[in-house]
C-alpha cells in the first residue's frame, strides 16, 4: 500500500524547478498556472534566491506547483493514501481529486498572501526543537505562552508565537532539548496569529465545489482520514491557525497498513520522519527528474 505525500513551507531551494520544466509539456503547462494566479512560477522556481522563496505568498504557490508538477511525471498512479504537510495539503487535494488543479493553484495563491498579510501584524515566528520530550515540551512552552504548531514524531516539535516568546524559549529550553533553532519563517503559522487569514479563506472557499477523494485522504489535523470533500475544505481553511499533526498522519498510515512512502518534489523532508517513526516502509523522495525510474518503480511494486 502506497501512500503519497506532499511537502511544506521550507522545502524549497533555490532553482528546484529547473529540471522539472525540462520535462516535456511542463514549461507550457506552468506557463498556464502562472497566469491563472499572477505570479511567475517559472521565475521563482528557478532564478529567484532564497530570500525570495521565502516570502510565504511565492513559497505556496511554488510547491503546489512542483508537487503536482512531479506527481503528473509519474503517470497515472493509484496511492492508497494522500497526505501533505501544512500548505501540502492543499497538492493532496488536488490528487484526490477534491479540488482540480487550477482550483488548488487559486486557493494556494490566496492562502500565501492572506497568511503573509496575518503575518505582518505582530512580529512573530517559529523554532525548531532538537530533542526533548513532548509530554514534557508541550507544557513548558504553553507556559510561555507558544503553541506547539508542528508536531512532526519522533519528538521533533516545532514552536510557534512572538518573537519575544521565541527568544524566552532560547533562554529556558524544555528539560532535554538540547537547541532551540529559529526558522527562516515569515510568522508564526499554524496559530492564533493566523487568525485573520481563516477568515479570509473561508470567503474564498464559498466560490469552490469540492468532490469526495477519490483514495483516502488523511488531514493533518488530527491524522483522520476524512472522506467528505466539503469537510477537506473546511479542514484545509482552518489549517492555517492549527497545528500540523504530522506524528498522528504517521500513526494513521500504520493503522492503513502502508508499506511505501514517496514524497513529491521537494521531497526530503518526510521522507525523514518516516524513516524514523515507520521502520519496514520503503521510503522515496522525488527531488529531481532523475528521481522518477526509481519512484515508478516503488509506484509499481506498492500501489494498487
Amino acid at each position: 500500500m502506497l501512500v503519497l505525500v506532499a511537502p511544506g513551507q521550507g522545502s524549497q531551494t533555490p532553482g528546484f524547478l529547473t529540471e522539472w520544466l525540462e520535462l516535456p509539456g511542463a514549461a507550457d503547462r506552468v506557463a498556464v498556472w502562472s497566469d491563472a494566479i499572477g505570479l511567475d512560477l517559472a521565475h521563482y522556481g528557478t532564478k529567484a534566491d532564497a530570500d525570495e522563496i521565502r516570502d510565504t505568498a511565492v513559497a505556496q504557490p511554488l510547491l503546489v506547483a512542483a508537487g503536482l508538477l512531479s506527481a503528473s511525471a509519474l503517470g497515472d498512479i493509484a496511492p492508497g493514501a494522500v497526505a501533505g504537510h501544512s500548505v501540502g495539503e492543499i497538492t493532496a487535494a488536488a490528487l484526490s481529486g477534491v479540488l482540480d488543479d487550477a482550483a488548488a493553484l487559486s486557493l494556494v495563491r490566496k492562502r500565501g498572501l492572506a497568511m503573509a498579510d496575518a503575518a505582518a501584524i505582530t512580529e512573530t515566528g517559529m523554532a525548531a526543537l532538537l530533542g526533548g520530550d513532548p509530554e514534557v515540551t508541550v507544557p513548558h512552552l504553553e507556559k510561555l505562552g507558544l503553541t506547539p504548531a508542528n508536531i512532526n514524531g519522533g519528538g521533533q516539535i516545532v514552536a510557534a508565537g512572538t518573537v519575544e516568546q521565541i527568544a524566552a524559549l532560547e533562554a529556558d529550553k524544555p528539560e532535554g532539548v538540547r537547541r532551540v533553532v529559529p526558522l527562516k519563517v515569515a510568522g508564526a503559522f499554524h496559530t492564533h496569529h493566523m487568525g485573520p487569514a481563516v477568515e479570509t479563506l473561508a470567503e474564498a472557499a464559498k466560490a469552490l465545489a469540492p468532490a469526495d477523494p477519490k483514495v483516502a485522504y488523511v488531514s493533518n489535523k488530527d491524522g483522520r482520514a476524512v472522506a467528505s470533500g466539503a469537510e477537506v475544505l473546511e479542514r484545509l481553511v482552518g489549517q492555517v491557525a492549527n497545528p500540523v499533526r504530522w506524528d498522528l498522519c504517521m500513526e494513521t498510515f500504520k493503522e492503513l497498513g502502508v508499506t511505501a512512502l514517496l514524497e513529491l518534489c521537494p521531497g526530503g523532508t518526510l521522507t525523514g520522519l518516516a524513516k524514523r517513526a515507520l521502520p519496514g516502509v520503503k521510503t522515496l523522495a522525488l527531488k529531481t527528474p532523475a528521481d522518477l525510474d526509481a519512484a515508478r518503480e516503488l509506484v509499481a511494486e506498492h500501489a494498487a
